[in-house]
């Protein structure tokens, strides 16, 4: 009688849905580094990324992720069917299907949320639709990962290069670019290329260079002047790598030489300006005070690259891969065109050009624009 006692007690402490409620809250759900907004082209987006680590003892699959900003009734943004299988990175091996994290393994979404005008911009919160995998199926809804967006106003930088055409490089959905490699070679993970641009210059056709494209001189961007986008003082220069003779044919960087020869500029307020590729023959050195517009660098071809061209990031920290990306914007750039694709700029294809140029104001380029930097 007293251990049915005892049985009797724990089931009234714990409740009839004691073991359900274990299974299905043993997913943590975190956000790493605070919500960034940032304008993007002509609209404000919330950037960051949703960790999501698989407690439970079975494979868990995600349905959907709904959004919320604040006490709004409508989700700020709600993903779900394929959208949401490509704004999905399981850490390590990849599953057949990407939604679907097994038990003990971690995985990242990586958020680009549109904010609509109007919106509050208070507090987030997160509403996951998941369904048990390899058992009874039973799907089932929690919540978390509450998170402030950061307040802070975002540094507003001058060009790092001139004139153009200059295409900005980047896909936020691509399984290895920029926005999605996380490092942790410094003892905890960090994403550098949050933010990362590669600016490559091309012609109104879309070609890179004139000639032999094998040859980095005969690339248009090659030894094109890199300039400081604020005041700030150099903080660290790499510039031992020598320039390639060929694109084709040389042996592939290791992680400690990917980002070739590089420059790290400390503009204030914890933002690192970096500058990746360049060509031998810094100008500056460390400790040099220069001013916006000074010429720190040149564009290059040394490193982890495919083509010439100027990798331009900011970080919260001196550090290649031990730094969480900042967000930025540009005081002022001129919009010629936009690619509809990374494929199409990679293919070679001439670049759509917009009805008429158009300057934008403080604003971060959207993917794969094509711009003009005041200055020849």
């Amino acid at each position: 009688m007293r251990i049915k006692l005892v049985v009797l007690a724990f089931l009234a402490f714990a409740g009839p849905g004691a073991v359900a409620a274990q299974t299905n809250q043993a997913l943590d759900i975190r956000v790493g580094k605070a919500p960034d907004i940032v304008r993007i082209g002509a609209a404000d987006q919330l950037v960051y990324e949703l960790h999501l680590t698989n407690f439970s003892s079975l494979a868990l699959r995600l349905d959907q992720l709904v959004v919320r900003a604040g006490d709004e009734a409508t989700p700020l943004k709600t993903y779900e069917g394929d959208e949401l299988a490509k704004a999905i990175g399981l850490v390590g091996p990849a599953e057949a299907d990407t939604r679907t994290i097994p038990s003990g393994r971690r995985a990242v979404l990586y958020i680009n949320a549109p904010i609509a005008a109007g919106v509050a911009r208070g507090a987030i919160s997160h509403e996951l639709k998941l369904s048990k995998v390899g058992a009874d199926g039973a799907s089932f809804t929690i919540s978390g990962g509450a998170a402030l967006p950061a307040a802070a106003p975002l540094p507003r930088l001058a060009p790092p290069l001139r004139g153009g055409p200059w295409v900005a490089v980047y896909d936020p959905g691509m399984e290895r670019g920029h926005r999605r490699v996380f490092y942790a070679t410094e003892g905890s993970a960090t994403l550098p290329g949050r933010f990362a641009i590669d600016f490559m210059k091309v012609d109104t056709g879309g070609k890179l260079a004139a000639g032999d494209a094998n040859i980095p001189a005969n690339h248009y961007g090659f030894g094109a002047e890199v300039l400081a986008v604020a005041d700030g003082t150099v903080v660290a220069v790499r510039d031992d790598v020598p320039d390639p003779a060929a694109i084709k044919g040389r042996a592939n960087p290791t992680i400690a030489d990917a980002s070739g020869n590089y420059l790290m500029l400390d503009i204030g307020r914890g933002r690192i300006a970096t500058y990746e590729h360049l060509k031998q023959g810094a100008p500056v050195k460390v400790g040099d005070r220069v001013k916006a517009g000074h010429v720190v660098g040149f564009l290059g071809f040394t490193g982890q690259a495919s083509a010439p061209h100027l990798h331009f990031h900011l970080a919260d920290r001196a550090s290649i891969l031990g730094a969480e990306g900042q967000p930025y914007v540009f005081a002022s750039l001129t919009r010629l065109g936009q690619y509809g694709a990374i494929g199409d700029f990679f293919r070679g294809d001439t670049w759509p050009p917009t009805d008429r140029s158009e300057t934008v104001r403080d604003s971060y380029p959207p993917p794969n624009l094509v711009i003009r930097f005041p200055g020849d």
